[in-house]
């Protein structure tokens, strides 16, 4: 691979490092936050060797492409994605572009926000066991990968060690409020139905994603990152069958090959070999081009929320 990875922006930034996730560092900048989105990828619950190139540009890059497409559906906390607005702040401009975004500083509301237009992943196991999906019932008789008749909400509790926890709806309200929950909800459906059809007109589905969202004194902003293969199931309409596991377009290469070692999920992961690593990187490419590039349509379908 000729193109250098990017495992962390440690000693390019001269800010200080206030958090440090499994693929993004958010530096503070005072009246603003500075997020770098490196190429470090995860899978399991850990961080991999070596890094993957290309795979945080593609993150940043498409977080904004939809940043910027949802404006004026849902506010959220870009402020600009410019590297050389940064100054001095950073020390090699060239190795951060592309991965960068400065954003407002919001509150975050401990919630993850869930949407499922199709029955799979964990959705699937729990509506095995009881027909439901966080405590939402859902028709019987459903397959693995249908569609449902209508997208559901499903929240999960945020923690920052260990997983997020799902819950139901009514236990989101007890936690922030019925008014705050209901609107995360709005604004997690809307923005899920325009993504879907979006994704529809170049021919990928948009399975589940999930959201963040803060508050700027009294107003619900979108926050984190939107619309990513890291934080939504997009499948290839030609891939599309049920009663199966769909190859996603995302990391799949990285589970794969796990998967296929010996690898005891208990201890430190084996390293990616060169051609696993090298189809991770065209797997995100694919995913950023097909969602990207111009189409002939102009799509105009849903308008701004009324507050």
């Amino acid at each position: 691979m000729s193109t250098e990875a990017l495992s962390t922006a440690e000693g390019l930034v001269k800010a200080p490092l206030i958090h440090k996730g499994k693929v993004r560092e958010l530096y503070d900048l005072g009246e603003h936050l500075l997020i770098v989105v490196t190429d470090r990828i995860s899978a399991f619950d850990y961080v991999l060797d070596p890094a993957v190139p290309e795979k945080g540009k593609v993150l940043n890059g498409l977080s904004a492409f939809w940043f910027e497409k949802t404006k004026d559906l849902v506010p959220n906390h870009v402020v600009h994605t410019d590297v050389r607005k940064l100054g001095d702040l950073v020390s090699e401009p060239d190795k951060l572009a592309g991965r960068i975004m400065v954003t407002k500083k919001a509150q975050r509301i401990d919630i993850e926000c869930v949407v499922r237009g199709y029955i799979t992943g964990g959705g699937w196991r729990q509506y095995q066991k009881n027909g439901e999906v966080n405590g939402i019932p859902l028709p019987a008789g459903l397959h693995k990968n249908d569609k449902l008749e209508e997208p559901i909400f499903t929240p999960a509790g945020k923690n920052d060690v260990g997983h997020d926890e799902d819950i139901s709806y009514e236990e989101m309200e007890r936690r922030i409020g019925a008014e705050l929950a209901a609107g995360l909800r709005k604004r997690s459906l809307l923005l899920y139905d325009y993504a879907l059809a979006v994704c529809e007109h170049k021919s990928i589905i948009l399975a589940d994603c999930k959201f963040e969202f803060g508050l700027l004194g009294d107003e619900i902003i979108l926050i984190d990152e939107l619309f990513t293969p890291d934080s939504s199931r997009f499948w290839a309409e030609e891939k599309y069958e049920l009663d199966i596991e769909i190859d996603s377009m995302d990391k799949e290469p990285v589970r794969t090959y796990l998967l296929g070692t010996d690898w005891d999920r208990d201890s430190t992961p084996p390293r990616l070999p060169d051609d696993v690593v090298d189809a991770t990187t065209a797997r995100y490419q694919e995913i950023y081009r097909r969602l990207t590039e111009p189409t002939s349509y102009g799509f105009t379908a849903f308008q701004p929320i009324k507050y």
